[in-house]
């Protein structure tokens, strides 16, 4: 009896949803829309003197998150490894309109250090207002051509214990202020493209654990997820860092111009909307038209990248970061720069970590 009821719930409901969906959603876009303008009228927040950390703040979304908040006068706590590169960026945020700037040079995938730059905020400022993760880790290679399985965990540790310790330890504290804590997430958690194996399972854990966690903070504390489709960024200009901090370029990727939207423009709309207070921030937000395919139709959705991929030829990938020797002759070339004058250890190299 149960299998029946069960295979006929599996008839209906798929199209009766679909049905429910195209009648309502006139009328939730324009809830929406009222929502909207109701929150940047009334309910902006005002981040003059408030306090900000900023995680993963040397490059990307990071700096570019910096200096919107200080054009909103904020006080900002900058976390990164690279500490000199913080400096410079203190710098800029101050000329653009921070209150103060502080630096504290700290990796994000270690509890103790999660635990002593809040600690040294909340002493310095009394305070943590917003909490923003903005640390990430992406690769670019396929998963059956990996040969040194040490990346797995370095990608699993950014992308999820990066954001988890620091919102662990600073969660006191945003209870205490009303705060928010603001995700860096990525339209990968939900959408599969290729090379992006682990980092799209590490976003998937993400936003599935800050959606639990909204859920046990019953408001006190806000959350804004952030998710972005392809963007600009260290890592579309081919640039990576080794796990000890040194950069390097990747000379055949080095010179693309990155295809997508600015990161200028992703940040001011994750800034916009964490002082609004919307639940989600989403550049481009069309993207959200292929979750539809995802859920309804999936086959539609692989159907249509196998396509896509087809229509480039064989198969060709960057094997920085799989384990396999580095040519430095051809017209295919791998030699990389590094300003670090330590040699390049062995292993996976493909990733940017900040």
């Amino acid at each position: 009896m149960m299998d029946l009821v069960t295979s006929f719930l599996n008839l209906v409901v798929p199209p009766a949803t679909m049905m429910m969906l195209a009648f309502s959603w006139p009328a939730l876009c324009f809830i929406n829309a009222c929502e909207w303008v109701y929150n940047t009228l009334y309910t902006i927040e005002d981040m003059d003197g408030k306090v900000v950390i900023i995680t993963g703040a040397s490059s990307g979304i990071g700096e570019q998150i910096a200096y919107e908040y200080a054009k909103r006068r904020a006080n900002l706590v900058l976390v990164a490894r690279r500490e000199q590169r913080l400096r410079a960026i203190s710098e800029k945020a101050r000329y653009l309109g921070a209150n103060s700037a502080i630096v504290i040079a700290a990796d994000v995938v270690k509890e103790d250090d999660c635990r002593r730059f809040i600690n040294e905020t909340v002493n310095f400022y009394g305070r943590v207002d917003h909490l923003v993760n903005a640390a990430s880790l992406g690769h670019t290679f396929y998963f059956d051509e990996v040969t040194d399985s040490s990346v797995f965990p370095i990608l699993l540790d950014i992308n999820f214990w990066g954001n988890v310790y620091p919102t662990f330890v600073a969660l006191p504290y945003l209870h205490q202020s009303n705060g928010r804590v603001i995700v860096n997430a990525s339209v990968e958690n939900w959408l599969p493209l290729p090379r992006m194996s682990l980092y799209a399972a590490a976003k998937a854990a993400l936003v599935n654990f800050y959606e639990t966690l909204r859920l046990e903070v019953n408001n006190d504390v806000g959350i804004t997820i952030a998710t972005h489709g392809w963007i600009g960024g260290e890592m579309t200009r081919g640039k990576f860092m080794l796990e000890e901090g040194a950069e390097m370029q990747w000379k055949e990727e080095r010179e693309v111009q990155a295809s997508g939207g600015p990161v200028e423009e992703f940040a001011r709309l994750v800034v916009s909307g964490a002082c609004r207070g919307d639940a989600y921030v989403k550049y481009p937000s069309w993207h959200d038209t292929f979750l539809l395919f995802r859920v309804f139709a999936p086959n539609v959705l692989n159907w249509s990248f196998r396509l896509l991929l087809s229509t480039h030829g064989t198969r060709r990938t960057s094997m920085v970061g799989v384990g396999k020797p580095i040519s430095e002759g051809g017209s295919g070339r791998y030699l990389m720069e590094t300003t670090s004058p330590r040699k390049l250890p062995a292993g996976p190299k493909t990733f940017s970590k900040t």
